[in-house]
């Protein structure tokens, strides 16, 4: 019984956690957009002027700049895939990509866009139904307890984007880099954010020391101060963020969400039990899932929407897939076997 009352006790916690974390997402994006803006506006106004040859590098500099705001914007606007949605329909206009293919074709998959690519082994996803919200939902959704809605490629909830990591996310090319199922805006977003904090840390050196007080006198309309902790949490930044990057680039090689991670951690250990080797049949090489993720290549759009903050269709609607030849499901798990969301909330 006490095991049972405790138990209750960090359920009623971790839910009073999720209602605090929707709430705030508002507020860490208002916050968000207003460092950005700081950010972007002290490096033009000090460091800019600095670097040498100005008809390349500001150019160059305003690219960067235009991609880690753009991107920011997509992640936080371009809707999450929730899996009761209608079918996206490609946009036009002057912010949407151009593919390689005018047009794209069905490869025996009902919904699946993919361009001209008929050589992937694209597979239905199975159906379940979720004990949370009650839909019937394909392969790799998850259910998000803060939005309470079931999500197409969960990757996780991101507070500073009031939205979800999803396939949405996916869908709009930039870190993250749409919410983040797996949002490329999401992920992209991050890249130029690691980046364009890197060039503020590394050109902006010197007017460190001159913002504080230590060499010429501050001649600028940005405040010394204020410099100094956007200079200090640029480099905090780079490093973490960037540390956050690469393991997310990572997994997107393996052919994996986050959540999926930990799933396939279970199953190897399960699958190791039995003496059997786990196997994920996502993974198509590393190459190929990172095309396959942003979209791109010589069956996608091509490689400058990467540079290029335009949005872009994913290669899948989320209820199908495209596994290793000849895999329909992963190998080392046996039907049943499949993680799915705690039914804890159920229990209580």
């Amino acid at each position: 019984m006490a095991s049972k009352a405790v138990f209750r006790c960090f359920r009623s916690l971790e839910r009073c956690t999720d209602r605090l974390t929707g709430a705030a997402g508002p507020v860490f994006v208002t916050l968000a957009i207003g460092l950005l803006s700081m950010g972007v506006f002290c490096f033009f106004e000090v460091v800019q002027p600095t670097i040498r040859w100005p008809l390349l590098t500001v150019p160059i500099d305003a690219l960067i700049a235009f991609n880690l705001l753009a991107h920011y914007y997509f992640a936080c606007t371009v809707k999450p895939g929730f899996i009761d949605d209608p079918p996206r329909i490609e946009g036009k206009g002057l912010f949407w990509a151009k593919g390689r293919k005018e047009k794209a074709v069905a490869n025996g998959a009902a919904g699946v866009i993919w361009s001209e690519d008929t050589s992937l082994n694209m597979t239905r996803a199975n159906l379940t139904r979720c004990k949370r919200c009650g839909l019937m939902r394909p392969d790799r959704s998850h259910h998000c307890r803060i939005c309470n809605h079931c999500v197409l490629k969960y990757d996780h909830h991101c507070p500073c984007r009031s939205r979800i990591l999803l396939f949405a996310l996916h869908v709009s090319k930039i870190t993250g880099f749409v919410p983040i199922s797996v949002p490329v805006s999401d992920r992209l977003y991050r890249a130029y954010l690691v980046l364009s904090t890197f060039c503020f840390g590394t050109l902006g050196y010197e007017k460190l020391w001159e913002a504080m007080g230590f060499t010429y006198a501050w001649t600028y309309w940005t405040p010394p101060i204020m410099f100094s902790l956007i200079y200090i949490l640029s480099v905090v930044l780079c490093f973490a963020v960037g540390v956050m990057l690469t393991w997310y680039l990572w997994g997107i090689a393996k052919g994996e969400t986050s959540v999926e991670s930990h799933d396939y951690d279970v199953y190897r250990k399960t699958a190791k039990e039995r003496g059997q080797t786990f196997e994920n049949s996502y993974d198509l090489g590393k190459l190929k899932n990172l095309e396959l993720f942003f979209n791109t290549g010589s069956d996608g759009y091509p490689y400058y929407t990467l540079f290029v903050p335009l949005r872009v269709m994913p290669y899948t609607d989320g209820r199908a897939w495209a596994r290793r030849p000849g895999y329909d499901s992963h190998k080392g798990i046996q039907p049943g076997e499949e993680l799915t969301d705690d039914d804890d909330d159920y229990e209580l």
